[in-house]
């Protein structure tokens, strides 16, 4: 994802009110597809867009609640994790440990 969500569809001739809504747009779509997919995405916020137009406000609302779902889902795997380790750790732990099995004879 780049940090200038500038696409190359954006008219040019367009409006300043239709270029911020184009490249709002960009940044959702972006946005969207990094909520979906399976490995991280590095993500800048850009920092000219100003205001999200009011038609779009719906679709980053919905973007937001899906992002939050997400990071709900992945602390979920992580405190999974977390307990399964802990497990791991605590049998290990009982286990008294083995006697040597080498003896150094030349000493």
């Amino acid at each position: 994802m780049s940090p200038d969500p500038v696409t190359d569809d954006t008219p040019a001739a367009a409006t300043p009110d239709e270029q911020t809504r184009h490249r709002w747009e960009a940044v959702l779509t972006d946005l969207e597809a990094a909520t979906v997919a399976d490995a991280p995405a590095t993500w800048a916020a850009p920092t000219d867009l100003g205001p999200v137009p009011r038609d779009l406000v719906g679709r980053a609302s919905r973007l937001l609640a899906a992002q939050r779902d997400r990071i709900a889902a992945v602390d979920g795997a992580r405190r999974s994790a977390l307990e399964h380790l802990g497990a791991l750790r605590a049998v290990d732990a009982t286990r008294a440990p083995a006697p040597s099995v080498y003896l150094d004879a030349s000493a």
